[in-house]
């Protein structure tokens, strides 16, 4: 699994998401793709009596969950409840199908290899399932470039055949079913280019009783609901209302008035959530998250009973997978935070050894700090002078207060302030950033009162530098560590806030999900399929260049009843 507080990592992931928001904006590759693709048809599936098709997001994180999922997709068929449900005609992936960012050795390795491990390529057999993919805000990290050539020019994903030309498109299914899937690139845009081609498709393909499942990398109507400023659900609603309804264009408008909106897919969320809006005059439509494909577990006990859904619905929370009280004992693992992300104790403990050894350098008096603080015991009501000490250094030494302050600075604008309890995430972050300066200060003190006093060590030892250096990394580390992840879990499970930092910081790889679609002439059927613990003692037992993993069993539940949506025509 991706280690997202490594400081290399987070500082690398940094500079992808800076130059493919500067660049995207300048140069769309969409815009490209619509150029040299001038054609508007749908792919054509609406000639089976019956289709089935998966759904699956956020997947090419560990190899674990990714291939575990995997493995249950490329099964001929599947056993829910005594029910056999056969392996999908289509495959869609709805968005981040790579993480941390698109370089094409991340899609050989968290894509690609597992899935053609998992699915093998069979030339032989001319019957094999398509995949179509939207991409997600990691997919755009490189500005498309490799999302592009691996689903854009008729290439093989293990045994799926890839089939679209742009990074969205446009399935007509069976009895006037509709897959739509937009592309929202990195901040919930749809471009121009995109808007003509969904236009065209509902004037010249839609009719009366067209129905359309829409697939978005994004659950914007959660988002909406964690913080009112959020703007992408407002464009979806746009996009459903001007472009698959056609408000305001008399030329299909009458007639694309009465298509429902069955189902919304989406994932970026890393669990399974379903909203159903409040059953009135109109069709219930079905909200559902299902970003369980193989990245690390959101929380679901943030989300709200119930929000706002398109055109003003009320929406209530059906489903969700991990159950909330799951949730919230998971979260507690970010107390542990100092064993999942070794490399920040690292980096707090560097941090605070490089700003002692700014603070040692000696004064005029011909003394140092730790010497002056040697001298001090704050269980004795020295408290005073040992902040006096420590001012009158940091005066003299303007480099060691740029570093606290950047650190204190750093740790308050780490605050997520979106979501929650608004001004108290504020209070929090203070809080937090004034904890790590009180540690480095009190440990300071600690140590110097330690070696220099009750062990009558020299200042200027060798063995002194490296015991203190070791003492810095370790405990210092340790304890910023622990307080960040205290602050962490008292965000998440307390203000409902953090939810993606307080989540990747453990990097949970079970309660992973997907979707099982059927579509004949009753109606439409999801199975939702979930996997509370991945297999992980994986084997590889086939040829280096064949590679084949054995390992399990892997034991998958349907989450909840399957959904079952009636075909309803009018006549």
């Amino acid at each position: 699994m991706v280690n997202w507080y490594d400081p290399k990592q987070l500082a690398f992931t940094s500079v992808k998401t800076v130059l493919s928001s500067v660049f995207g904006n300048f140069a769309d590759r969409r815009e490209l793709q619509a150029a040299l693709d001038q054609e508007t048809k749908p792919f054509d599936y609406s000639q089976k009596e019956e289709l089935w098709f998966d759904y699956i997001s956020d997947l090419g994180d560990g190899f674990n969950p990714t291939f575990t999922l995997a493995k249950l997709l490329a099964r001929d068929t599947l056993t829910l409840r005594g029910k056999t449900v056969k392996r999908g005609d289509i495959l869609i992936m709805g968005g981040d199908e790579v993480y941390p960012t698109p370089e094409n050795i991340e899609y050989d390795n968290r894509l690609r290899g597992p899935y053609a491990a998992a699915f093998p390529k069979n030339k032989i057999n001319s019957v094999r399932p398509d995949v179509f993919a939207i991409p997600g805000n990691h997919d755009w990290y490189d500005g498309l470039t490799n999302f592009l050539r691996l689903f854009t020019q008729k290439r093989s994903l293990g045994n799926w055949k890839t089939q679209q030309k742009r990074s969205y498109f446009a399935l007509k299914l069976p009895y006037d079913y509709w897959i739509i899937a937009i592309d929202i690139q990195l901040n919930a845009d749809i471009d121009f280019p995109q808007i003509c081609y969904f236009k065209e498709m509902a004037k010249e393909h839609f009719n009366a009783n067209s129905k359309v499942i829409l697939c978005t990398s994004e659950p914007s109507w959660v988002y909406k609901s964690f913080d009112l400023e959020n703007g992408s659900f407002d464009r979806l609603q746009f996009f459903i209302d001007k472009v698959l309804l056609g408000q305001g264009d008399k030329d299909y408008e009458e007639k694309n008035k009465n298509i429902n909106i069955e189902v919304i897919l989406t994932g970026d969320l890393h669990h399974y959530a379903r909203y159903e809006t409040v059953k009135d005059e109109a069709k219930p439509c079905q909200l559902i998250t299902a970003g369980g494909g193989g990245a690390f577990m959101h929380p679901t006990h943030t989300l709200k009973e119930e929000i706002n859904g398109i055109h003003n619905r009320k929406a209530k929370l059906e489903k969700t997978f991990p159950p909330k009280s799951s949730s919230v004992k998971l979260s507690l693992l970010n107390l542990a935070f100092p064993f999942f992300s070794r490399t920040m104790l690292l980096f707090f403990g560097i941090y605070n050894v490089f700003t002692s050894y700014i603070l040692q350098t000696r004064m005029t008096d011909d003394t140092t700090l730790m010497e002056n603080l040697s001298s001090y015991n704050l269980f004795n009501n020295e408290l005073p002078e040992i902040v006096n000490a420590i001012s009158n250094t940091l005066l003299h030494f303007p480099t060691a207060l740029f570093l606290n302050l950047l650190l204190f600075v750093g740790i308050v604008m780490f605050t997520d302030t979106s979501s929650g309890k608004k001004n108290l995430n504020y209070i929090a972050g203070v809080i937090h950033g004034l904890l790590h300066l009180v540690n480095f200060y009190f440990l300071l003190w600690l140590f110097s009162y330690l070696n220099l006093n009750v062990w009558n060590m020299g200042v200027d030892e060798g063995l002194t530098i490296l015991l203190f250096s070791a003492e810095m990394i370790l405990f210092g580390g340790l304890f910023s560590c622990f307080f960040f992840g205290l602050y962490l879990t008292i965000s998440v499970v307390l203000l409902k806030n953090h939810i993606t930092e307080a989540s990747s910081s453990y990097r949970w790889e079970g309660y992973k999900n997907f979707l099982r679609i059927s579509i004949d002439k009753e109606g439409l059927t999801i199975y939702p399929i979930g996997v509370k613990k991945v297999v992980s003692n994986w084997k590889q037992v086939g040829a280096e260049d064949k590679p084949h993993f054995e390992g399990g069993p892997i034991n998958y539940e349907l989450i909840e009843d399957p959904i079952f949506i009636k075909n309803e025509k009018i006549s």
